[in-house]
């Protein structure tokens, strides 16, 4: 029988990460060139629909179906959801989740996982990638690496990441983050600097779009962590609070960086903060104490700030909108602070943190989660990458002209700030 509490609360946790992927379009779109703003923002809005369609195809299947015999890769038993609704009519065991709530709610809550996580790689590439090669990339990609991914770390017994290394990640520090900035960042390499990198100064067009993102995602992440317990429980609200706790020190993190770098906090500033304490609690949110989530906060923003202003310019890669900078590198800093203060008590291997036992199985374990996660991500996204340019007769990039004019008119034919002679 499904338990109503429960199948309620994961359905809002469900909507909850929905809402994410528009407000990251937001939060993108503010960030963007004025010429590029609607490509930027029909990336992620692409996203949901490509998402959508081949997560019930075959998504959930890749990361979510089979025995858990293989440890990299689910089934092909549950292609298309065969058999799901048939077993939940039928009153079936295998129609519940969790032994609680219908499996139909944790597709959803899963699809929205991957939806995110696809639209957060299209930040590295704003204003220079044609935005076919842009959707043939993404579906390829959330069947080829994100849906394997998944369940090499939450695929439960006999998966390689998860079970065989011991490596934790409550609610996405490897699937969500790592994986969708190490990709902008390959696709960023693939595909070259934007025409005036390193000749002018680029600037948000638009600092209430972000504003506007960052509040949505904020709202969305409390379903995203919450959610990831599967119960509305102790660990449920734990959960919720360490991501409060997080994203406050993220935030006031940031502003302290800037105004000791520049001598102004600015909101844009604040905005990234606050998602880069989101993004290094996720895989710690149900693991560590609060006070350990605040210095997780204080910590990240400084990493993520050196990262963009410092790592980007002197490595001379064009991570656009910094997705490498703070979701990558925000996520291998929670990953690794895991391991450190992670409760004994609410470990899922039986290994705490390092701060609490002395014993470094766990800390061992995160970093060679993340190291197998980099490598796997790495090499099928350049495989990807390569193969989809070739569809593309050999360039990913719009041409020199597209580019300078702006891709929204380019590439879409409409803008985002129309004027019409003076009678918008």
């Amino acid at each position: 029988m499904f338990d109503a509490g429960t199948t309620g609360f994961m359905i809002v946790c469900s909507m909850l990460v929905l809402l994410m992927t528009p407000g990251l379009a937001f939060f993108y779109g503010g960030l963007s060139r004025r010429k590029n703003v609607v490509n930027t923002m029909i990336m992620s809005f692409a996203a949901l629909g490509i998402v959508g369609v081949t997560w019930v195809i075959a998504g959930w299947s890749f990361a979510y179906g089979g025995d858990g015999s293989i440890p990299f890769f689910g089934g092909f038993d549950e292609l298309g959801l065969s058999g799901i609704v048939n077993a939940m009519l039928n009153e079936s065991p295998d129609a519940l989740s969790h032994d609680s709530y219908p499996v139909l709610v944790d597709v959803v809550f899963q699809a929205a996982f991957a939806m995110i996580t696809t639209a957060i790689i299209t930040g590295s590439l704003a204003g220079r990638m044609k935005f076919g090669a842009v959707a043939v990339f993404v579906t390829i990609w959330v069947l080829v690496v994100y849906s394997p991914l998944a369940h090499m770390v939450w695929g439960g017994e006999g998966s390689l990441i998860g079970s065989m290394i011991g490596a934790l990640d409550f609610a996405g520090g490897d699937v969500v983050h790592i994986s969708s900035g190490l990709t902008g960042l390959i696709l960023c390499l693939v595909l070259g600097k934007r025409r005036e990198f390193g000749m002018i100064n680029y600037r948000p067009h638009n600092v209430p779009f972000v504003a506007l993102g960052a509040a949505l995602l904020w709202f969305g992440w409390f379903g995203f962590n919450s959610g990831s317990q599967f119960a509305p429980d102790g660990i449920a609200a734990l959960a919720m609070l360490n991501t409060v706790a997080a994203s406050a020190a993220g935030l006031i993190s940031w502003m302290i960086v800037e105004r000791i770098r520049s001598g102004k906090p600015t909101l844009v500033g604040a905005a990234t903060g606050l998602v880069a304490g989101l993004v290094v609690i996720t895989p710690a949110a149900g693991f560590v104490e609060p006070w350990a989530a605040i210095v997780m906060g204080l910590v990240v923003s400084p990493v993520c700030y050196v990262a963009i202003s410092r790592l980007k310019r002197k490595i001379g890669y064009d991570d656009a909108l910094d997705a490498f900078g703070c979701h990558a590198i925000g996520g291998i800093t929670g990953g690794i602070l895991t391991g450190i203060f992670c409760i004994p008590e609410l470990s899922w291997t039986g290994f705490g943190g390092l701060l609490y036992t002395g014993d470094p199985t766990l800390l061992v374990a995160q970093v060679l989660g993340i190291l197998v996660t980099i490598a796997f991500v790495a090499i099928a996204d350049l495989i990807i990458a390569f193969v989809v340019k070739a569809l593309f007769k050999g360039s990913l990039r719009v041409s020199t002209h597209d580019e300078a004019v702006g891709l929204d008119v380019a590439a879409h034919g409409e803008s985002a700030y129309p004027a019409y002679l003076g009678l918008d």
